[in-house]
This record gives structure tokens, C-alpha cells and sequence, in this order.
């Protein structure tokens, strides 16, 4: 399956022949750009409403139709054996289709570029020699720059050709990272493309170690459901949750590369703090037992300790005649609402209206003719609103949060045989907030108050969610989470040996319980695309430790010479600050080496190591970018503290003092965890600098 790579300009030439049909393409594209530029819609709307919202598509229309010089309108070819969906007669002639990012016809509607996540592009991610789909021949295209430079060609059903991997298709893996995450529509591989392509109505849990692809495959799930599902999810809407702000800015790019410009990012604080400012932070302990699922039985416990049964019966006067309610009857209802689980919002608006109800059996006993008016009218009445007051009066989220936070003696009768003593003592506040305003929320509270808010009114749902970097989301998280696709589906994406924070999953089992997903298929993907060979291998040596029996990731990218750990000089000095200065300078020479090669390099540290080796860097003339901000060719090196290196990924990574990003957890399981991270970020190579010891497990960089 050789490439071919040249520039004659012959009729006859291959290479020639796909060019011009990409400037076809091209001009096909601009050409339906201009046309939904020129449509005149004055004539075609009733109002300005709608008009507003016709103009509104069609410019969204026209940004998807952008044609992106450095992004290939195509990538591949499949030449199909027959007609496609046509009986597939002896001596039938094939069809040919382009698959790119997006459909594009002529002027005639005659397809040049067939969308890939169209049926008849499926066979490029999975036709194979055993199975070939009736595809004769599967053709690739390699760019540089925008340009088509070369093809190569795959004959799935000539068996005197041998099966070889493709040169072209390593080369677009390998390609350096310069700018946010890139799509990976022209190398997806089969395992992938299941997961892409499943259907909507399911949830996937995806696992996947460093360099698999799964955030990838969770950003091409949603564009194909878009594409599969529009008209539902253009209702229903669609969120991708990422674990911070530099990550989401990261990976914005590559749905728009899609042409899907309505999907929407948040992180979790972003869902849950619409009504809170977050000002303050939780010790580790107390933020375990506050993302424990238990806290959602102690809320609704509290909520429900409002609900008092009635002690006087209700008195309605209207006109001269006074209609009335007992007690009893009244209580009977209010153990009705609880019966029925209810939402306690919905139960307080509900409760007037049985009130009601019951003084209208008795006017129409009494040979009265009341309509839906009286009734309403009724449940406005001054006593019947008191009564309901005093029954199942309202309740606001925050407040009930801040006085379990502040009051022992409510806490402790809402977590009785939930929380022990301990626990209760470690969530309460020590100075207790004198107002919702005033009190110092942390990212748990604001979760507490969110699970408070749908105990009172239902959250809304969206059609679908993605959640990348899972494994770090409490229990409490996932169900805020779950409650904005409670009657959509989700696609769950993490790596278990990732999980950098106290609360982090133990098992997807357990997690999809919490997120309301329990029926959610698990997929593993296990074969690394990004991380080479050598790295893969050196930073799985923590498996063991960290993840116990979850399975290493095979890299297919083999890369002799891509990793190097060094020792600074002078590292067995006493002084320590002549030890700082050497692993400072140390750390600036391997950076200064990374940046010789093309490409995006990442110095990634410890948090507490940023300051120094920022002012380093400075020193020798460096500017360096923060996590999140594009790289461009003027500015390729990213200083990258290692609580925020999680998802990102550079050409070259130089690893400063592994034992000091240990360290800077709060316990060394976490503390290795962050390590492996930070060793599988590379993409091309890796050079682990130190002065102090190595943690054990990776002392020895030869593997002896």
C-alpha cells in the first residue's frame, strides 16, 4: 500500500485528478455558501418572531459552510463494487464517493463530498479484508498545509496485495500538535466508529487509557448524533461537560471542524452555581462526605421535615355561607402528596387545589353549581393559603443547605443513622453564614443546594450529554450530572487509573448507578494512537499501584529513543538552593531541546514548582503560554501546573520533579495518579527531569 507522492500535472495523473476535484469541491462549497447568503426571506415570514428566528438559521447555515483553508474538505475515497444499495449484480458498475467533514454538491445536487457520518462513509472506518463491505478500493489523502500532496490506495479484495498499515494514516496521528485539539474524522478506527455510530436512546461508559482517543470519539458521537438526530436534539439540546475551562477552551475547535456550531460546554460548577457565587473551599474530608450519594437522602429527609401535619381544620367563607374543611381530611391529603413522591415544589402548588376540590363537593352538596373559577378562586382564599402555609410551606434550596451547614441539631436529625457524629462534624462550618449572600459556598455546597433545587422543581433535561475526564466527579456531581439527561442519553468517558481527587471513581458500575445510567454499556479502549511505545510502557509500570487490574494500554506507534530521564547536576549538593538552581537549569535545557523539534512543547510541574521555573524560563528568555491558550509557530511552549495537565496534550512534554508532583497530593495514591498523567501527555517525546529520587516504580527507566 505504498503512498504516492508527486507534482506532474498530466490529464492522466492520479494525483492530478484528485486535486482538481478538490478545487472542484471547493468551489462547490463557496457556491452553496453564496446561496445561503443570498436567500431573501422578507417575503417568506408572517413576523418579526419569525423572521428573527429564520435569519438566525441561516446564518448559523452559513458559518457551517465556512470553508476552512488547513482543514481537507476530504479525506478519503471508497470505490464501492456496485451500486450502492442496489442489487449488486454480476457486471453492475460501482459508485466512487469523496468522504469528508461535511456533505458538498454541484450546482445539479449531485454529491462531491459525502458526509462521513453518512451510512455510505461507514466502510471507510470499517471495511477490512476479511469483511470489505463490497468496497474494491479504499483510497486516503495526505495534506500538508491545506494542499493534497498525496494518496495511497487499499484493495480490500485483491489477495495477491498483503495487508500493511498505513503510512499516510500514522503520518495524520503523528502530525504535531500546533493550536487546540484537532478531530480525528480522518483516522478513526474501527473500535472507535462503533462507539461513535451507536444510537441515541443508549448511554456508553467509555474507558480508555492516555492516547486512546476516547475524548475524541465522545466529541465525533455527538456530531454524528446531531447528525443522525437533528430535528430531536435541535429540541432537546446537547452539552459537552469537561473538568475545567482550559480543557473546554482546548477542544472547542473540533465540533465546529464538524460544521456543528450549537453545541454547547460547561463544567460542573458551571451547571450547579447559576444562583451562588463559589468563594470558598473545602478541607479534602469534608468534601468526600458532602459528594457522598447519602447526602441526597439527608436533603430530602430536610426538605420533607417541613411537611407538618395539620392540627385545625380549614374555614372557607364565601359570601354568607362558611364551607369547611377538617383536619383529618386534610392530613389525609398531605399523606396522599408524600405517598406519590413529589416533587415538594409541585406538591405546595398542588395542595391548595385538593383543599379546593373538597370545598366544591361540599357546594354541590349543599345543591350549588361551582365551575373551575370557584375552585381557583378557592385555593386564593386567605385560609386556604395559611393552611398550606403552614402545612407544606415553601422552601428555598440555599437556605435549607446553609442551615444544615450551620445547625448541628437540624443536621444531626436529618443525617440520624446516615452520617456518623464524625462525619457531621467534619461538613459543619465553624463560623456559620449569617445569609445565603454572605456565606462562603464551595463547589460541593453549590452541588448540595443543586440536589436541593430539583427536590423542589424538576431540572430540566437535555437529549444528550457527554462527560469527559468522569472519573473525578463525585457521586453527588454525577447526579447533578444525570439530572440534565434524566430523559435523554449520555456517553461517559474517563480513565479509572486518572482519577486525581479524593471523591474519584472506584468502578463505572458505581457510577453509572449514581448518574441514573446503570443500563449504560461499558466499552474499553485499549490500543494507544498518541503516546508512544516507549512512554506508554514507562508510565503503565504505575498500574499496579494506582489502578489494580485494569489493563495497560498497547501502543501501535513505535518510537525508538522517545524518552529520556535525566538527572540534574549537582543534585547530591547539600545546599538546597543549589539544587533548585540545577534541576532549574536542567529543566530550561530539555525545554530548549523539545522546542529544536516542530511542533508544541508542554513543561509540566508540580503547582508549587510554577513559580520558579516560570521566572527560569524568563531568565533565559522564554515566554511561555498557560494551559488552554493556542499555540501558534511564534509560540510553542506551554507551562502546565499538573493539577491542569489532565486531557491536554503536546508533541513534546518535559517532566519536571515526578516526586514533587507525588507530593503535592494529599495522599500517594492520588499523588501517583497525577504522575500518570503527567508521564502520558507526550505525543512524540518525553523527558522526565529530576533531582530528587523517582518514586519507585519508575526508578529505573530501562525496566530492569
Amino acid at each position: 500500500m505504498p503512498a504516492h507522492e508527486h507534482e506532474s500535472d498530466t490529464t492522466t495523473d492520479p494525483l492530478a485528478h484528485e486535486r482538481a476535484h478538490l478545487a472542484a469541491s471547493r468551489a462547490a462549497l463557496r457556491a452553496m455558501r453564496e446561496d445561503a447568503q443570498a436567500l431573501n426571506i422578507r417575503d417568506v415570514t408572517a413576523n418579526w418572531v419569525n423572521a428573527a428566528v429564520l435569519q438566525a438559521q441561516i446564518t448559523d447555515r452559513i458559518k457551517s459552510l465556512a470553508d476552512l483553508a488547513h482543514t481537507p474538505l476530504f479525506f478519503g475515497r471508497l470505490d464501492y463494487l456496485h451500486v450502492v444499495g442496489a442489487d449488486k449484480a454480476e457486471g453492475a458498475e460501482g459508485e466512487q464517493f469523496y468522504i469528508g467533514r461535511r456533505h458538498v454538491h454541484d450546482a445539479d445536487g449531485d454529491p462531491m463530498v459525502i458526509d462521513w457520518r453518512a451510512p455510505v462513509s461507514q466502510p471507510f472506518y470499517r471495511a477490512s479484508r476479511n469483511d470489505p463491505l463490497d468496497v474494491g478500493q479504499r483510497r486516503r489523502f495526505g495534506y500538508t498545509g491545506g494542499e493534497l500532496t498525496a494518496y495511497e490506495d487499499e484493495h480490500l479484495t485483491d489477495p495477491a496485495e498483503a495487508a500493511q498499515t498505513s503510512k499516510l494514516l500514522q503520518a495524520e496521528i503523528e502530525r504535531p500538535r500546533v493550536g487546540p485539539m484537532r478531530d480525528i474524522v480522518a483516522t478513526i478506527q474501527p473500535e472507535q466508529d462503533e462507539i461513535v455510530r451507536s444510537e441515541l436512546g443508549g448511554s456508553v461508559c467509555v474507558q480508555g487509557g492516555p492516547g486512546t482517543g476516547k475524548t475524541a470519539v465522545g466529541l465525533h458521537r455527538v456530531a454524528y448524533l446531531l447528525y443522525a438526530h437533528r430535528d430531536r436534539l435541535a429540541r432537546t439540546g446537547t452539552l459537552v461537560i469537561g473538568p475545567n475551562r482550559s480543557f473546554l477552551h482546548y477542544i472547542e475547535q473540533v465540533l465546529p471542524a464538524l460544521g456543528e456550531l450549537e453545541v454547547k460546554q460547561a463544567t460542573v460548577d458551571d451547571l450547579v452555581t447559576a444562583d451562588i457565587e463559589v468563594r470558598g473551599t473545602d478541607e479534602a474530608r469534608a468534601a468526600v462526605v458532602k459528594g457522598d450519594a447519602r447526602m441526597a437522602e439527608v436533603l430530602r429527609r430536610a426538605i420533607r421535615s417541613h411537611v407538618t401535619p395539620p392540627t385545625e381544620p380549614v374555614m372557607v367563607v364565601r359570601g354568607s355561607r362558611r364551607w369547611r374543611v377538617p383536619a383529618y381530611e386534610i392530613e389525609e391529603m398531605v399523606d396522599e402528596l408524600l405517598a406519590r413522591d413529589m416533587r415538594y415544589g409541585a406538591a405546595h402548588e398542588a395542595l391548595p387545589q385538593r383543599i379546593a376540590h373538597a370545598v366544591l363537593v361540599r357546594m354541590e352538596e349543599a345543591g350549588e353549581a361551582p365551575d373551575d373559577r370557584v375552585q381557583n378562586a378557592v385555593a386564593r382564599n386567605p385560609a386556604v393559603k395559611a393552611a398550606v402555609k403552614a402545612v407544606w410551606p415553601a422552601v428555598d434550596p440555599a437556605k435549607l443547605v446553609l442551615r444544615l451547614l450551620s445547625d448541628p441539631e437540624f443536621l444531626a436529625a436529618q443525617a440520624d443513622g446516615l452520617l456518623t457524629e464524625d462525619e457531621q462534624k467534619t461538613i459543619l462550618w465553624t463560623k456559620p453564614a449569617r445569609s445565603v449572600k454572605s456565606a462562603k459556598w464551595s463547589a460541593a455546597d453549590a452541588v448540595l443546594i443543586d440536589e436541593a433545587n430539583d427536590l423542589v422543581a424538576r431540572t430540566h433535561s437535555l437529549g444528550h450529554v457527554v462527560i469527559d475526564e468522569a472519573q473525578d466527579l463525585s457521586p453527588m456531581q454525577y447526579r447533578a450530572v444525570g439530572r440534565r439527561c434524566s430523559t435523554g442519553s449520555a456517553t461517559v468517558l474517563g480513565d479509572l487509573a486518572q482519577g486525581t481527587t479524593p471523591w474519584s471513581t472506584q468502578s463505572w458500575e458505581q457510577a453509572l448507578h449514581h448518574l441514573g445510567k446503570s443500563d449504560a454499556v461499558v466499552e474499553e479502549l485499549t490500543a494507544g494512537f498518541r503516546v508512544p511505545r516507549e512512554v506508554i510502557a514507562y508510565a503503565s509500570r504505575l498500574l499496579p499501584v494506582i489502578s489494580p487490574g485494569l489493563a495497560a494500554v498497547e501502543s501501535v506507534r513505535e518510537s525508538p529513543g522517545s524518552l529520556s530521564v535525566r538527572r540534574a547536576e549537582a543534585a547530591d549538593a547539600l545546599d538546597a538552593a543549589v539544587v533548585a538552581d540545577a534541576l532549574d537549569a536542567a529543566v530550561v535545557a530539555a525545554c530548549e531541546e523539545s522546542l529544536e523539534q516542530e511542533g508544541s512543547t508542554g513543561l509540566i510541574a508540580a503547582d508549587a514548582r510554577i513559580p520558579s521555573l516560570a521566572a527560569a524560563l524568563t531568565a533565559a528568555g522564554h515566554s511561555c503560554l498557560s494551559p488552554g491558550e493556542e499555540t501558534t509557530a511564534e509560540s510553542r511552549l506551554t507551562l502546565v501546573p499538573a493539577s491542569l495537565a489532565k486531557g491536554l496534550e503536546y508533541d513534546y512534554v518535559v517532566l519536571d520533579e515526578p516526586a514533587a508532583v507525588v507530593d503535592g497530593e494529599p495522599d500517594e495514591r492520588t499523588g501517583l495518579r497525577r504522575l500518570y498523567v503527567a508521564l502520558t501527555r507526550a505525543v512524540s517525546g518525553l523527558i522526565v527531569v529530576h533531582a530528587a529520587p523517582l518514586p519507585d516504580r519508575i526508578s529505573d527507566p530501562s525496566g530492569d
